[in-house]
């Protein structure tokens, strides 16, 4: 009996009651009144399994472009204390894209 976080997330509340009542831990106890927001992190613990999702970044080279936010927020710091609203500007929008491409290149 191996499932999933994404698998256990799918299946309804009466096939998460069906699944705790296999299972003998002190997590699960009273599994009949849980609901199943309340439910599905219990049998997570029960089973071992992390109760979240994990998210992989396709097709790009994440830490490269990590790299690249880290140097152009310490030029964004200089442009600050040199109130240069322009180039501040232009370094915001340029952190915000590459953010945004590491958002869109998640699956």
């Amino acid at each position: 009996m191996s499932f999933t976080y994404e698998e256990l997330h799918k299946k309804t509340l009466a096939q998460l009651r069906e699944i705790a009542k296999d299972i003998e831990h002190d997590a699960v106890h009273g599994f009949t009144q849980m609901n199943k927001e309340h439910l599905l992190p219990a049998i997570c613990t029960a089973l071992g399994i992390e109760a979240h999702e994990h998210h992989q970044v396709v097709g790009l080279d994440k830490t490269g472009i990590k790299t690249q936010i880290k140097k152009l927020k310490a030029e964004r710091d200089q442009a600050i204390q040199a109130h240069d609203r322009k180039e501040l500007k232009a370094l915001r929008r340029r952190i915000h894209h590459l953010k945004r491409r590491i958002h869109a290149a998640t699956v």
